[in-house]
C-alpha cells in the first residue's frame, strides 16, 4: 500500500496479469518513460508490436506524455509480459482518473485475458498432440 505522505500524491498502482506473466505498474506524473525491469522499453521489448501492445492504453486516454511507467514484470514469454503490463498500465489509468473507465473498458483493456496454456495429458506427448498412429 502507498505511504500517506506528500510525495506519493501522484502515484498509482496497478497489477496486470497474462498467461503467467505478472506485472506490478507504477504511474508516476513525468514525461512518457516507460522502465521495464529498471531497462527502457526499447532495450527490454525486442518487437515493435510489443511496444505498440505496451502503449495501448495511454494512447486510448491520450495520456502517453503525462504518466511515466516503472513496471516489475516477472514469469512467462516476452508476449504474455506485455500483455501483463498492458493490464496493469490500463488499471492504475483507471485508478487515477474514473473518466478513462469507459474508453479502456471499451477497449478491452481492463479485462484480464483468461486463456491459459492447457494442461498435459497422460498418452498424449503434449495437450492435444498425439502418438504417431500405425495400422501394423
Amino acid at each position: 500500500m502507498p505511504k500517506a505522505n506528500s510525495e506519493n500524491k501522484n502515484v498509482f498502482y496497478g497489477t496486470g496479469r497474462r498467461k503467467c506473466s505478472i506485472a506490478r505498474v507504477r504511474l508516476v506524473s513525468g514525461t512518457g518513460k516507460i522502465t521495464i525491469n529498471s531497462k527502457d522499453i526499447d532495450e527490454y521489448l525486442g518487437l515493435e508490436t510489443l511496444k505498440v501492445i505496451v502503449r495501448q492504453p495511454l494512447v486510448a486516454t491520450d495520456t502517453l506524455n503525462k504518466y511515466d511507467v516503472i513496471c516489475t514484470v516477472k514469469g512467462g514469454g516476452f508476449t504474455g509480459q506485455a500483455g501483463a503490463i498492458r493490464h496493469g498500465i490500463a488499471r492504475a489509468l483507471n485508478e487515477a482518473n474514473k473518466e478513462f473507465r469507459p474508453a479502456l473498458k471499451s477497449k478491452g483493456f481492463l479485462t484480464r485475458d483468461p486463456r491459459m496454456k492447457e494442461r498435459k495429458k497422460y498418452g498424449l506427448k503434449k495437450s492435444r498432440k498425439a502418438p504417431q498412429f500405425s495400422k501394423r
